[in-house]
């Protein structure tokens, strides 16, 4: 049986493409690595792994927190959801503004990238510090045959970007009765 065939659509199908594959090799600095540590990032390879083969979104989509891509990308969290009318895309991008995300479609992908800067400084009677984080993240979504990509509208509020996507009207079939007729 494919396992292909489980996923009802393949959304996350553009993320890998034009990139290698990483490839696990153990190299001289794992020794120093605790033994924990070291299960842990081959569990997690394991499964990003078997969701990347059938189809699914590895690691981001079955947890909560943000996590990186194997090329340095930040990967934030995405839900999708579905109405007869319209697809929503739900992305968690916590303490980024609106004028560091960019949407845009090309064919039928959806990319959703940008980036998030904190700048922290505190100072007191005998000291002086100053913290700086920053990162990119992108996502590349592939749309449905029946999405409508020219409806696209996009909302960030509280850290929680919402794409909608609309469907177009001749893609939705309704169901038709077909009459049985005696042999």
């Amino acid at each position: 049986m494919k396992m292909s065939k489980l996923v009802p659509w393949n959304w996350f199908k553009r993320e890998d493409e034009g990139r290698a594959m990483p490839v696990h090799v153990r190299g001289y600095g794992d020794e120093s690595m605790p033994p924990v540590e070291r299960i842990r990032r081959e569990v997690d390879r394991i499964f990003d792994d078997f969701f990347r083969a059938v189809g699914g979104s590895p690691s981001g989509s079955w947890t909560s927190f943000p996590t990186w891509s194997e090329d340095g990308w930040l990967k934030p969290s995405v839900d999708i959801a579905s109405t007869d009318k319209e697809y929503t895309i739900s992305v968690e991008l916590p303490g980024v503004d609106e004028k560091d995300v960019q949407v845009e479609v090309t064919g039928d992908t959806l990319r959703i990238r940008g980036e998030k800067r904190q700048e922290k400084e505190q100072s007191g009677r005998n000291y002086y510090a100053v913290e700086r984080s920053y990162g990119s993240f992108r996502r590349a979504l592939c749309l449905p045959e029946d999405a409508d990509a020219e409806g696209l509208s996009a909302t960030l509020k509280h850290g929680v970007l919402t794409v909608t996507v609309p469907r177009k009207e001749s893609a939705r079939t309704s169901a038709k009765r077909i009459e049985i007729k005696p042999a």
